[in-house]
């Protein structure tokens, strides 16, 4: 069962902020359910994220809507970039000359005055004197470094326990099993969860720097291809059930064809390299 905090964010960024921000709280209490948390779960934690500054609630006669505050609307913009627009590959590597403190990540001090990251286009330089460093050969140890300072034994359990938790969703053909509306929306919502809480711990390095059996691909070609074959049946679902203080959620809106249009470039990228191969 998942937490309720955490799971109730993974609903509105998947299926809330793409139509609009706003859902009535009888709807959350349902598909919470569904998840194993009950109501008192559900209130308990849309109290705590209210507290927090996540969500904001509206009384409307005898119901209570709650929409995403805007600080929160650009975590949530950067959360969907991370699952629908994932980030470049890592070219090599930066180096900042840089002062005690705290850095934000992928960022990993190596010295109190020296720290690394890897140089990706969405990696934000840091103060202090910038460079840019590749790996000269094999000299050294690079991988039993970047296991030691990113924790990559915990990013790949994380890759792992999503891949043994949502494998099975694929038929014998690599294609999704056939599901029920709600059940297919039930199923999108843990594969995004599961597979957010793994990517987040990722921190993206030179494929050089992982491991050899690195799950990665492997997460991210199930994610893709589970999300695109469940979101016909599960949109068609959040059209009929969910509402909000204007009445029902729409199926399909223009972030949400964009968010699909992603992924579908991104499969097909994909199966033209096979090809090539």
């Amino acid at each position: 069962m998942p937490r309720a905090p955490a799971f109730i964010v993974t609903i509105y960024g998947d299926v809330v902020e793409p139509r609009g921000g706003a859902l009535w709280i009888g709807t959350l209490i349902e598909c919470c359910g569904r998840h194993g948390l009950n109501e008192t779960l559900v209130r308990t934690a849309v109290s705590r994220l209210v507290a927090s500054g996540n969500l904001e609630g509206v009384r409307i006669g005898r119901k209570s809507y709650y929409h995403l505050s805007e600080s929160a609307r650009e975590e949530f913009r950067e959360a969907a970039r991370l699952l629908f627009l994932p980030s470049p590959d890592a070219r090599d590597w930066l180096l900042s000359l840089t002062g005690a403190g705290d850095l934000p990540p992928p960022w990993m001090r190596l010295s109190p005055t020296v720290a690394i990251a890897p140089n990706r286009d969405d990696v934000a330089p840091v103060d202090g004197v910038l460079m840019r460093a590749e790996q000269i050969g094999a000299h050294g140890d690079l991988r039993s470094l970047a296991r030691e300072k990113w924790a990559l034994d915990d990013v790949a359990r994380a890759y792992e326990a999503f891949l043994e938790r949502h494998q099975s969703l694929l038929d014998g053909r690599g294609t999704v099993s056939s599901l029920s509306p709600e059940e297919a929306l039930a199923r999108r919502l843990r594969l995004v969860h599961d597979y957010r809480h793994a990517a987040l711990k990722d921190p993206g390095l030179p494929r050089g720097a992982c491991p050899t059996d690195w799950p990665a691909e492997r997460a991210r070609r199930l994610f893709v291809t589970v999300y695109l074959g469940l979101s016909a049946m599960a949109d068609e679902f959040v059209g009929e059930t969910f509402l909000n203080d204007n009445g029902a959620l729409s199926s399909r809106t223009d972030e949400t064809e964009r968010r699909l249009a992603r992924l579908e470039s991104e499969a097909a990228a994909w199966d033209r390299a096979e090809v090539l191969v």
